[in-house]
């Protein structure tokens, strides 16, 4: 369970993340959107201590993440591009942390072989370096990589964007599956209300870093998008 009381963000005299309290629960699928600005991405780095928090804590199965290694294994993370090695090309980078995982040659081609459903043959096996790769594939290798080792808790920061069509579906399709094939925490940010509606069971809308709706149900998407509209 992630336990988060208290938690702000402050840059001088702007406050951009104030969460008082929020829980998320084990197998939980929880989704994060808001406009541009709302604070959901320095949310996700507070929760993954990659931010100081200027006030507040989280807690992962009641360890605070401050400054404790302990909760790392249990998460898988992919926010941004500076989570990736530029200069290797995927496989030497699905290797690299397969083995801090301690996988086994056949154990990560059994692990990328149900990532070809995304990967469209323009990943693995390809010489490419990560750093010359367009933004929907760095995408796809950060994606990949954050479930290598099984985290208990997955975290995705716009898992969507700069996918083209087919494989924000496929990439919807897997994530799906895959919370239906074991029990895995989802905590997905994005703008796609589509997409993040069918995947997450529960929505919590962020506005100027505060929580202003925490929604379940069938009329999740409905509501969000009359919040948009006003």
């Amino acid at each position: 369970m992630i336990e988060v009381k208290g938690l702000k963000k402050v840059y001088k005299t702007t406050t951009v993340v104030d969460v008082e309290s929020l829980t998320i629960g084990n197998n939980e699928s929880f989704g994060l959107v808001g406009n541009n600005g709302a604070g959901k991405t320095t949310l996700f780095r507070m929760m993954l201590d990659l931010v100081k928090a200027s006030a507040g804590v989280v807690t992962i199965d009641g360890k605070n993440v401050r400054g404790n290694d302990e909760w790392k294994k249990q998460v898988g993370s992919f926010l941004d591009e500076g989570f990736l090695i530029p200069y290797l090309t995927p496989n030497e980078y699905f290797r690299f942390v397969g083995n801090l995982h301690g996988y086994s040659a056949d154990d990560l081609k059994s692990f990328l072989a149900k990532f070809e459903v995304i990967f469209h043959g323009e990943i693995n096996g390809q010489n490419k370096y990560i750093g010359d790769l367009s933004k929907g594939n760095l995408k796809k290798v950060g994606i990949a990589a954050s479930f290598i080792g099984n985290p208990q808790v997955i975290m995705l920061d716009e898992p969507f964007e700069n996918l083209d069509p087919t494989s924000q579906i496929r990439l919807k399709e897997l994530l799906q599956a895959e919370r239906k094939l074991r029990q895995v925490t989802y905590l997905i940010s994005s703008h796609d209300l589509n997409h993040v509606t069918e995947i997450c069971d529960r929505i919590v809308l962020l506005e100027k870093g505060k929580i202003i709706k925490d929604l379940r149900g069938n009329t999740t998407l409905a509501e969000l998008e009359e919040y948009f509209k006003a």
